[in-house]
């Protein structure tokens, strides 16, 4: 835990008391989104202090040319970045002359703020003192609109304490914005035409190279006391890609004086005239009203926590963490359109660049296949699936793969590879498995067979062509070795014979066949296709069968162990306890050659294949490797603890269980990693939800059947959670001395507890 200002709260995230050290982070904590946009919590005045200004439109990107000291044949020829989108948000404000600025207020008290997650938005208190000696109290709320998920809503009150003011607000839309971490720094964004009407005002302006076209908008109106005033501008400022508007209003001390804004964004993914779109959203957005509006945000995010929420009894920081980490992934992907994926920072920063890394398939994927209609996983899967003609590009022009063997990119927007650091881009290939598990994942759970012959297997053959030609026979060892890999642990690069890349390859290429076969019984149709298309042959398979059947794998036979990789052993083994507190998180105080020297691991690695393949091994195997490697394991991803957390309650270290589950779902509300400013660890978050679900309550799903092994940690009264099994909703209660199983609707769903099958609608077992 690095920062503890966060107040407990079973439903809201609050602040009490402005402090500009934290403005950042609480930018970063308070940020709010709806699927299709999002925006950290910046303030809407004007503030000359600290700040990461950042408003985000899914799926708008720039590819930002890559910056290295030199060039490496297959480099990708970009790193694709998240745009900072137009500003619409902003309202300057000047009170009896002087800008509302709280980095210059001679006195600032009663700063609150809260993102009320039950309800969906966000919410700003202070009273201020002026230079000028004016006293004004603020309040402000902010959402953006579930229904109407182009538009988002500011309600701007401002009531003088001690004087009459003259306010005037000066509310604008501004394309003239650029990314904290670009490049080259370079302008991404080029105007095209402004337009303004009334109180309505537009900024059309589109990305360079991408061509990107977004219609930035507002439209404002002014109230007093609670009663629209009806008011023009008194004066537009408008430039080729900003527009202001200024209303001057006079205000009695006590009454309360308020500018309501309606922004947001109409997009050219979306619309084949975005201006027309734009007029289009507000006049939705006008037909409502403010209150309708927020009461419609209230439903909404009432019928998503009916199925996504997961409640803790008697642990209030538990309960508030878990809460955040759903909240966020719910705002970040609504799972309704298949161009779209989740970025590691979601809408809360620009870090990792806002593109698809294997934290989707590995993590994410079980969270909203089981909250919501399998629809939306199936759209997670269909993403790699439109994206498999340039995984077999990625392979064949960068590594100089042939035949139709797919690397998936280690990150992407639109299919190409676009990660700028060699080491990751070409070796951590362990991300091809990860793909592929998830196909495996969502047919085990949603009993979906209609995925695999109509996309997925094409994907796998891709794989499984991608893992035959990445490995080759030794010689030495006469079996099949895998080379020059990164694995999941990235303070290791460039190592040999990776446990977890080698045992995934295995699994790839068996999974493969095995569906393959199933295709060409169930769905002959689609195998004659498939096989035609693909060009796939019983020899090649048998080939594939070679590499899977004889493939090597590191192991220590005295420690009972598998091994990282070839050398883990030669290694310093001093175990984590050994190392000097002051020099965590090693990241930040080591030189990256004495990491890579190093034993330590920043997260699951020979783990990440006992959590994907937990039934391949046997409980007392799972014991000895991760009492090994934990010991060694500075949890310096955020991906880390939720697995861990997993592992331990399995091996009934509920106390080890209960730490890792608080570390995850606090990650960044105590800021474990020292970054949060740069945004939330929003893939992560995905995690937190499995460290209860798979962990506390021990949910597995073999043979077609939920199997549970419910536990709870002593710091808990009691836990629930649902599970959207396919298409029946399950209910599980646990308590200190029993558990529910409860089922909505009158058919009874077979489970297995504890190891007994049992059969429930609503079923207690003690």
């Amino acid at each position: 835990m690095n920062q503890d200002y966060i107040k407990p709260d079973n439903w809201s995230i609050i602040e009490e008391g402005f402090d500009a050290e934290r403005v950042k982070s609480s930018e970063s904590l308070f940020s709010i989104g709806n699927g299709a946009m999002g925006q950290r919590a910046n303030f809407e005045e004007k503030y000359t202090g600290d700040s990461f200004q950042g408003s985000y439109i899914a799926g708008i990107y720039y590819p930002d040319k890559t910056k290295v000291g030199w060039w490496k044949n297959g480099y990708p020829e970009y790193f694709a970045k998240v745009l900072n989108a137009p500003n619409w948000i902003g309202i300057d404000i000047e009170i009896n002359g002087e800008n509302l600025d709280l980095n210059s207020c001679t006195s600032i008290k009663n700063f609150r703020r809260e993102l009320n997650m039950k309800e969906g938005w966000y919410h700003r208190s202070f009273d201020a003192t002026l230079k000028n000696g004016t006293e004004i109290s603020v309040n402000v709320r902010r959402f953006l609109s579930l229904d109407l998920d182009e538009v988002g809503m500011i309600n701007y009150e401002i009531t003088p304490l001690n004087k009459d003011a003259k306010i005037i607000y000066k509310p604008y839309i501004d394309a003239g914005v650029t990314n904290e971490d670009a490049n080259w720094d370079e302008k991404f964004w080029e105007p095209l035409k402004v337009k303004k009407s009334g109180n309505e005002a537009f900024v059309t302006a589109q990305t360079f190279k991408t061509h990107f076209e977004v219609t930035t908008f507002m439209q404002n109106s002014i109230w007093q006391n609670g009663e629209n005033l009806s008011i023009s501008p008194s004066a537009i400022d408008s430039l080729p890609d900003k527009i202001k508007f200024s209303y001057d209003v006079i205000v009695a001390q006590g009454q309360k004086s308020a500018i309501q804004k309606i922004g947001g964004y109409a997009v050219s993914l979306n619309h084949k005239n975005t201006l027309a779109a734009a007029e289009k959203a507000i006049q939705s957005a006008l037909a409502k009203g403010y209150d309708q509006l927020l009461n419609d945000q209230i439903e909404a995010w009432a019928k998503i926590w009916e199925m996504s929420d997961i409640t803790i009894d008697g642990d209030v920081k538990a309960q508030q963490g878990i809460r955040f980490n759903i909240f966020q992934l719910n705002q970040t992907y609504s799972g309704k359109d298949s161009r779209l994926n989740i970025g590691p920072k979601g809408f809360t920063g620009e870090k990792y660049g806002g593109s698809t890394y294997w934290d989707t398939e590995a993590y994410c994927i079980p969270f909203y296949m089981a909250t919501k209609d399998q629809e939306v996983a199936r759209n997670l899967l269909t993403y790699r699936y439109n994206q498999l003609d340039k995984a077999i590009e990625n392979a064949q022009n960068n590594l100089g793969f042939k035949d139709g063997a797919a690397l998936y990119p280690m990150v992407t927007m639109n299919g190409e590879e676009c990660h700028n650091e060699w080491e990751i881009t070409h070796e951590e290939i362990h991300r091809n498995g990860a793909i592929a598990f998830a196909i495996f994942n969502y047919h085990r759970f949603t009993g979906d067979n209609s995925y695999i012959p109509e996309k997925g297997l094409e994907v796998l053959i891709g794989i499984a062509r991608f893992w035959h030609q990445r490995a080759n026979l030794s010689k030495d060892k006469n079996q099949f070795v895998i080379l020059g890999v990164t694995g999941p642990n990235e303070y290791e690069n460039n190592v040999n014979n990776n446990f977890h890349t080698n045992y995934i390859a295995k699994w790839c290429i068996n999974y493969t066949q095995e569906q393959i076969q199933k295709v060409a019984l169930e769905f002959p149709l689609d195998h004659k296709r498939i096989v035609e298309k693909v060009q796939l042959s019983d020899s090649e398979i048998q080939q594939w069968k070679k590499v899977a059947d004889n493939m090597y794998f590191p192991k220590s036979e005295e420690l009972g162990i598998y091994l990282q990789q070839d050398g883990f052993l030669d290694k310093d083994l001093v175990p984590v306890a050994g190392l000097d507190p002051s020099q965590r998180p090693i990241n930040q105080k080591w030189s990256w050659d004495r990491v890579l020297r190093s034993p330590y691991i920043k997260q699951a690695d020979v783990l990440q294949s006992f959590y994907f393949f937990e039934e391949h091994f046997s409980k007392e195997e799972l014991k000895r490797n991760f009492e090994y490697y934990e010991s060694f394991t500075v949890h310096e991803s955020s991906l880390s603890p939720c697995v861990h957390s997993i592992q331990a309650a399995a091996l009934d270290k509920m106390d080890m269980a209960y730490a890792f589950y608080l570390r995850t779902s606090r990650l960044d509300l105590d800021d474990y990693n020292k970054e949060v400013k740069e945004g939330c660890h929003i893939t992560s978050m995905a995690g937190t939800w499995m460290s209860i679900v798979e962990g506390f309550g021990g949910m597995r799903v073999k043979e077609d059947k939920l199997h549970f092994s419910p536990k709870i940690p002593k710091q808990w009264k009691a836990y629930s959670f649902k599970i959207n099994f396919r298409n029946q909703i399950l209910t599980v209660a646990v308590s200190q001395n029993k558990t529910t199983f409860s089922v909505n609707g009158d058919t009874d769903l077979a489970l297995v507890v504890n190891g007994q099958a049992v059969m429930a609608t609503k079923l207690e077992i003690a």
